[in-house]
């Protein structure tokens, strides 16, 4: 991969953890009083969690929406509250909203696949990642003409116009077919309208595992991944702790990888 493909990719990564999906209910608020310790609202054994409810396959409704919550995010947060003895209160909150009732103290953390950034990092505390994700192009199954970045020279990719993924595309010498997003993507690739087309790896695990026998492939991996975790605010040294601490846990006794292969198919926590 050329320097500037490379740098072109890490900028890429960088402005892609600055997206999350909206929707979502707004919050309401929290039955739990701070108490001032580094497990601010976690007084009375119970861990008060900001998710969306609305992000699927992350944080949404079984039923069509009418269902339990549930989601990757969800289940990851259920297990460490589990690990340290806590009960879960979920608060569903809009994403717009959701580092604003973080700083009011209106819950403990968030668990919404929170990409880390350095922006971020100079406001929040953040537990060690529970999601690995690189960019992908994705292919036929049969096509065997990409295998790395540099093959999409001359090709066409089915790119969303303001999506960071358009600029990687671009960069990597790709003819770019505009369209609205992923669905519209995959339909084009699938009618063999375009080559290629370049999105996030979770994106397309999640497709697979809903569609599988897609007909699709990953053809190559950027080398710089984005890294999700949870957040918190500056004050919560210990309850980062103490919840980083049950993640190497889960992680050791492969309930990370048992969650993540119910979602993705693979293990995407490492």
């Amino acid at each position: 991969m050329s320097r500037r493909l490379i740098a072109v990719t890490a900028l890429v990564v960088a402005a892609a953890s600055l997206t999350a999906c909206s929707g979502g209910t707004a919050p309401s608020e929290s039955s739990s009083s701070e108490s001032g310790s580094g497990f601010g609202l976690v007084t009375d054994g119970t861990l008060t969690v900001a998710t969306e409810g609305t992000y699927r396959p992350f944080s949404f409704h079984d039923d069509g929406g009418t269902g339990d919550l549930t989601g990757f995010d969800v289940e990851i947060i259920q297990a460490v509250a589990d690990k340290l003895d806590l009960e879960v209160e979920f608060q569903e909150t809009q994403w717009d909203a959701i580092f604003a009732g973080l700083d009011a103290g209106r819950f403990d953390v968030i668990a919404n696949q929170v990409s880390i950034n350095e922006e971020r990092q100079e406001k929040y505390l953040f537990s060690t990642p529970y999601t690995v994700s690189p960019g992908v192009i994705v292919v036929a199954e049969d096509d065997d003409s990409i295998s790395s970045f540099d093959d999409l020279e001359g090709k066409t990719t089915a790119q969303s116009l303001t999506s960071n993924w358009y600029e990687l595309a671009t960069a990597s010498g790709a003819t770019v077919e505009g369209v609205e997003g992923w669905a519209q993507a995959v339909e084009l690739l699938r009618q063999g309208r375009v080559d290629a087309t370049v999105n996030d790896k979770l994106t397309f695990l999640d497709y697979e595992t809903t569609n599988s026998p897609s007909g699709l492939k990953i053809a190559a991996e950027t080398d710089e991944a984005g890294e999700q975790a949870f957040v918190f605010t500056k004050d919560k040294t210990d309850l980062v702790e103490a919840i980083d601490g049950a993640l190497e846990e889960l992680r050791a006794d492969g309930t990370l990888a048992e969650i993540s292969d119910k979602y993705f198919g693979e293990d995407v926590t490492q």
